[in-house]
This record gives structure tokens, sequence and C-alpha cells, in this order.
């Protein structure tokens, strides 16, 4: 599986993609399922800014923490029922891996925004990289993302 921004999908909270060639290397000759979490969620293309906020996507899913936009509207919900799609697309499709956009509140492996729309980041995982994680995919940042 590969964050679908990575691919070319102009699907970000932006309305752009982050195509990358390194990423395109990493997958030459593996069968790949492309998927945005957050756009199988609910939430529109452009969308506001999201981040976590009392923890990572572990928290998320524990219950412990949420994600909100940077005008407070919290879209925690969107950003559970995109990982949980996205866990069912991967297993349809027997991934194993996964290879994610660094830093997303969704997608984001080792590394998250921290909650205060600064740019700031901190250890942690999204939303989806946690479950699908907790769900025996190895999960990686993209390289070059």
């Amino acid at each position: 599986m590969v964050s679908a921004c990575l691919r070319g999908v102009p699907c970000r909270y932006d309305g752009r993609h982050k195509a990358s060639l390194e990423v395109e290397q990493a997958v030459a000759g593996h069968d790949v399922v492309a998927f945005c979490p957050e756009v199988a969620g609910g939430l529109a293309t452009p969308r506001r800014p999201a981040e976590l906020v009392g923890g990572d996507g572990h928290d998320v899913l524990d219950g412990t923490a949420r994600v909100v936009e940077d005008t407070g509207r919290d879209v925690t919900a969107e950003f559970v029922e995109g990982a949980r799609r996205a866990l069912a697309a991967a297993r349809r499709a027997g991934c194993s891996q996964a290879l994610l956009m660094p830093r997303s509140p969704s997608c984001g492996r080792g590394s998250v925004y921290d909650g205060s729309f600064t740019g700031r980041p901190v250890a942690g995982d999204g939303v989806t990289a946690a479950l699908l994680e907790r769900n025996g995919i190895d999960v990686r940042p993209a390289p070059g993302a």
C-alpha cells in the first residue's frame, strides 16, 4: 500500500499531490494499492489542515487523543473511518507493507506534527499508520517525500 498522494493523486489537504521518484523506484515491480484514508473517511479535497492533539494515532485509536482541523473542528471520526477503510483495502489486496506520507496525521510513521499547527514534528504515528501496524502490516515512511 502507498499513500495515494505519493502516486500523483491530488488528494492532499491542499489539493496537491506529492508524487515521488523515490517512491516509484521503491515500488517498481510490486502490485501497489494507492489509498488516501482522509478522502476514504469522508473528507473533501482540498480541506483544512488537521493535526493530532493529545497524542498520536495509537492514542486516537485508544480514544485518548483526537484529530482537529486548524479551526478547532474535530475530525477524529473521519480519520478513524479512513484508517479502517485503508486496513480493509490492504487486507483485500494482501498487502504486507505500506509506504506512507511522512508526518501526516493519517499516514505519518515515526513522526507527526505536534498539534500546534506550527510545523513542529514530534515522535509518533498517524491514525492509519497505527492501525495498519497493529494489524501486522510493515509500515514505513516513504523515501524522498
